[in-house]
């Protein structure tokens, strides 16, 4: 009678839409570093499985949340030689998905998860950093 998995699949869209309203910029940004290592976790797992389509799927949706969401992200006026740095290595990272498609390499899958990893690391800390230096 009902459909669960469209049912919990509706529910999470609305949540997922929720919270990008209700988040601030900051926020903002560690959703799409989430979304892309997900997307990569399931480019990884698929590249296991041998899944091509859920591959490249995968591997596009990294893609596109790197370079729309990410790098279109950056104000490279005022970002100063930060903003430009981040821009070169989105790029990069944008190149070696783009190679691991082609090649179904998993080497490059896990790459680009550390990097962003480190720098969603170092995002998350900002507000605790700012709060430590205005308190001290």
């Amino acid at each position: 009678m009902f459909n669960r998995p469209r049912g919990a699949n509706a529910y999470s869209q609305v949540s997922l839409e929720t919270a990008v309203q209700t988040a601030d910029p900051h926020q903002l940004i560690l959703m799409l570093y989430d979304g892309a290592l997900l997307a990569l976790a399931e480019a990884a797992v698929a590249i296991e499985q041998k899944d091509i389509p859920k591959r490249a799927q995968s591997i596009s949706r990294a893609i596109a949340i790197i370079h729309d969401g990410l790098h279109a992200s950056l104000d490279m006026e005022s970002g100063g030689e930060l903003a430009t740095r981040l821009a070169a290595l989105y790029d990069y990272m944008v190149e070696r998905l783009t190679q691991a498609n082609a090649t179904n390499n998993a080497a490059a899958v896990q790459e680009v998860s550390g990097l962003l990893r480190t720098l969603r690391e170092a995002w998350a800390e900002m507000p605790r950093q700012q709060a430590a230096a205005t308190a001290g």
